[in-house]
Formats: structure tokens, C-alpha cells, sequence
């Protein structure tokens, strides 16, 4: 007689836990208090206050006001009006080496602002980049209308009034932004007098 086995069946283990069966469970409080986090996060009002653009010093179109600050080619000091006309590159650098922070030197941006000039007769493309930089800066308002325009239409006197605004907030344009820094850094020492030897008496 052939003995047949009896097939027994056991039950499947149950499934393992899910990991979010195993925290434990928020209370309405603490769900409250998320979604109230959550909301103050996204409607966080800024209360911070916009900077508001400030004037120029002095106008486009006040060159004459360049007699008193001394910006001749042949002065130390210089005379914007006159050095832009005869040589613009040279103000255009120590314009461009003041705001670049010492990261470019007059001499390259001269340079390369007489070479646009060579070449396409309108290097007011790249002054006016300066323009916007230096606003950006200072927080100066765009007037009297943007900056390519300003270049384009009238670019000695951009380049004046871009130069006038830097000597009016105590830059030295022809000695660089290197030497500007280190006379503004070094303070001269007190002069100390010498000691006096108390008389001796007999």
C-alpha cells in the first residue's frame, strides 16, 4: 500500500512593520504647531528697508566745476575736463582702476579703452559698463538717463562726472586705489616732545 503524505500548509509571516507605523504619533497640538511654522516660513514678512538711490555730486554737465579740483594732463592732480579732451583713456583708467579696487591697474584699462577706440570708434561700449558699476557701488541714481545713453551721446562728460564723484568722495585719482588705501590706512604718529630734565639745584 503506498502511504500518501499529507501536504501540510503553514501561514505566511505577516509582513514586516512600516518605518512610519514605528514613530510615534503626532498629537493635534504638535500637527498644529508645524503647520503653523510652516505658514510663518512662507509668509515671513521682510521687514528690511529698500536702500534709496542717492544724487551725484555733481551734474553731467558740470565741468566747469573741474577748475577747483585739478585735473590738467600736465598737473600732478589733474583737471578732469582737460585731461578727458586731450587724453580720455587716461581718466577712463584711473576711473575704471578705482572702482575694480585695485584689480585692474590704469594702465590695462587705458589701454584697453584706446584700443576699442582704434578699433570701433565707440568705446563708450565698454566705459559705460563702469558707469553702472560705480552707481552700483555708491547707490547713485541712473541720470540723467541710462548709462549706455549717457556714454554714447556724451562720453567726456560721463567720463568728467564719473571722475568728479570719486574725487568728491575722497579718492586721490592720479596716485591709484593701492596708494589711496595706504594713505588712508597709515595714521601719522603724534609727535612727542622731548623730556625736559628737571634743573638741579645746589
Amino acid at each position: 500500500m503506498e502511504l500518501q503524505k499529507e501536504s501540510v500548509s503553514f501561514p505566511a509571516p505577516p509582513p514586516p512593520p512600516s518605518p512610519s507605523s514605528l514613530q510615534p504619533s503626532q498629537s493635534h497640538e504638535d500637527q498644529h504647531s508645524t503647520v503653523t511654522l510652516n505658514n510663518n516660513k512662507h509668509n515671513k514678512p521682510s521687514n528690511l528697508p529698500t536702500p534709496t538711490p542717492t544724487p551725484w555730486s555733481t551734474g553731467l554737465c558740470g565741468c566747469c566745476d573741474d577748475c577747483h579740483i585739478q585735473t590738467c594732463c600736465c598737473d600732478s592732480n589733474g583737471r578732469a575736463g582737460c585731461l578727458t579732451c586731450c587724453c580720455p583713456c587716461i581718466t577712463f583708467g584711473r576711473i575704471a582702476e578705482v572702482v575694480d579696487r585695485g584689480s585692474t591697474s590704469c594702465g590695462v584699462s587705458g589701454a584697453l579703452y584706446m584700443l576699442i577706440m582704434c578699433v570701433t570708434g565707440c568705446p563708450c561700449m565698454y566705459s559705460c559698463f563702469y558707469r553702472s558699476k560705480l552707481r552700483g557701488q555708491y547707490l547713485l541714481k541712473e541720470r540723467p538717463c541710462s548709462d549706455c545713453c549717457v556714454h554714447c551721446c556724451c562720453e567726456p562728460c560721463a567720463l568728467c562726472q564719473e571722475y568728479r564723484e570719486l574725487k568728491n568722495r575722497g579718492f586721490e585719482m592720479a596716485i591709484g586705489w593701492h596708494a589711496n588705501m595706504d594713505r588712508k590706512t597709515t595714521t601719522p604718529m603724534p609727535a612727542v616732545p622731548p623730556p625736559i630734565e628737571p634743573a638741579m639745584f645746589r
